[in-house]
């Protein structure tokens, strides 16, 4: 790690009031009303892997969402209140099937290296994510299209072999940020965002400077950014009272409270699309019962999680990934309630009298996920299922653990739209990119999916994506107990408008969107 706060959190609450000095305490309405340009920006970051890298198509952790963020654009922005903004593409239209879309982009724009940015780099930068045998997570996504090319200078066309109504949210996918027409070295994070790369040393740190040609003028205030590794969430908060950082993702929810009440902190926590759940692989036993995935389900307190665990700061989970953020939520899907009774009932159903699993787990999914796994532990003993906790190396662990264990913690941020979410982690093409957490495979869903990218009718758009829903929820392998907020902080030496809820920290835009007061 490369700065080492080995502070717990004792010391945090002791040392926390003598740090209110250092940091500057004017009210924070005088603090965020005009950007303005200087400073090195520092935050702590608690998702990342040594094996991080700059290619967009191997996008696994926060650190790369940030980076990615930073040196890159996409043609698509997706701004606060989920509305679509115009960014390297200027406007875009759909044929009346929603089969064709075709998009203006900017002319004047070039990348770090001083190339001109065209429809050529446009059409190479997402054909990269078609490639056959692509692990890229917008593989299923694309999927449903047959021919992406240049119909002119600053024109991209894009076919799909059915259509799809949502088909622009796609092109806000983190993923799908623009790189130069051929480039296959992505180590020197060529770009055309607003800060060039000085340094990355993956899991540990990078550091990047204020793109001098950065198109967008009234954005990266920044002189530069430094992102720091820290995985411990204490630590990360130590920091930021300390003042040895300016902010941080991921507050440890326990003690954010007590953060929120720090005249020199402020709190970041805005409601959004992001949920933990803990996935069983239905294609791996015992999981490949639905009455044991159902038993699960029932052996869980979701209320206790979000209380103890999410500190009050998210909301119950109903083990399927459409939160209330996203346009065609079904807000008439309960979740379960904690009912051991009826999780041994459908214990009985598969034929056991008890069941032994193991949840192998570690503090990167999300901060606390280790005690959420020992309150499941105790909430499950009293339905005859005995949860053997498996603590494991936080490097390595979306490598090693998630999506290869038959039980295991996860976090999702969300998605775009309910189709790029559902195609991703649910979807039979899923699977083979990678992403399918549960290797869920249901033809029906499939069909459901498709179905919804076609129908123009709004009301029963809706309606397909509320069967989803009811689906996954009934028979998919996540156990979800708890729709979390973005809780996130920054001293009050910094400004910032209207937060975005796709991803933590400003939709991962905060290097471009925010600026020193």
């Amino acid at each position: 790690m490369a700065l080492d706060l080995g502070i717990g959190r004792r010391e945090f609450l002791i040392g926390s009031a003598a740090a209110a000095g250092m940091i500057g305490l004017m009210p924070r309405s005088l603090r965020a009303a005009t950007p303005k340009k200087g400073g090195n920006f520092r935050i702590g970051v608690g998702d990342f892997a040594v094996t991080d890298t700059l290619d967009p198509a191997l996008y696994e952790t926060y650190f790369q969402l940030f980076l990615f963020r930073q040196l890159r654009n996409n043609l698509i922005e997706f701004g606060p209140g989920g509305v679509l903004v115009p960014e390297l593409a200027e406007s875009w239209e759909g044929s009346a099937d929603a089969k064709t879309w075709v998009f203006k982009l900017r002319s004047g724009v070039t990348f770090h290296d001083g190339r001109p940015f065209t429809a050529e780099d446009a059409a190479y930068s997402l054909n990269r994510h078609r490639i056959e045998g692509t692990t890229s997570s917008a593989a299923p996504i694309l999927k449903p299209v047959s021919d992406i090319k240049a119909t002119g200078k600053y024109e991209l066309t894009v076919s799909l072999s059915e259509g799809n109504v949502g088909f622009p949210d796609i092109m806000t996918l983190e993923t799908l940020g623009m790189v130069p027409n051929g480039e296959t070295d992505f180590a020197k994070g060529i770009g055309t965002g607003g800060y060039m790369l000085v340094s990355f040393e993956p899991g540990v740190k990078s550091v990047v400077k204020r793109n001098p040609n950065y198109w967008k003028a009234d954005r990266a205030h920044f002189d530069s950014v430094e992102m720091i590794a820290i995985k411990d969430a204490a630590a990360r908060t130590s920091a930021l009272v300390s003042g040895s950082i300016d902010a941080c993702n991921f507050v440890d929810l326990k003690t954010a409270g007590l953060l929120k009440r720090k005249p020199e902190i402020e709190l970041l926590s805005v409601a959004g699309k992001a949920h933990y759940t803990f996935p069983m692989l239905m294609d791996a036993d015992p999981f490949k019962n639905n009455d044991v995935r159902t038993a699960m389900k029932y052996a869980v307190n979701r209320e206790e999680m979000v209380k103890v665990i999410a500190g009050g700061f998210a909301s119950v989970g109903n083990d399927q990934p459409i939160t209330s953020s996203y346009k065609f939520h079904n807000p008439d899907l309960k979740p379960k309630a904690y009912d051991p009774d009826k999780a041994k009932f459908h214990l009985k159903q598969a034929g056991l009298d008890k069941l032994s699993v193991e949840l192998f787990v570690s503090e990167t999914p999300f901060a606390g996920a280790t005690d959420a796994a020992v309150l499941y532990r105790e909430h499950a003993a009293k339905a005859g299922i005995d949860i053997k906790v498996t603590k494991t190396p936080e490097d390595g662990y979306w490598n090693d653990i998630w999506f290869k264990k038959p039980f295991c913690a996860a976090r999702w941020s969300g998605r775009a739209n309910e189709d790029a979410m559902l195609a991703l982690a649910y979807s039979t093409d899923g699977i083979a990119a990678g992403w399918n957490e549960t290797h869920m495979s249901d033809p029906k869903l499939d069909q459901m999916l498709v179905a919804a990218r076609i129908e123009f009718d709004e009301a029963k758009r809706r309606q397909i994506y509320y069967d989803i829903q009811a689906l996954i929820s009934e028979t998919g392998g996540a156990v979800c107990p708890v729709v979390a907020n973005f809780v996130d902080a920054c001293t009050t030496k910094v400004g910032h408008g209207e937060l975005a809820s796709d991803f933590s920290m400003d939709g991962g835009r905060f290097a471009e969107r925010w600026w020193f007061v």
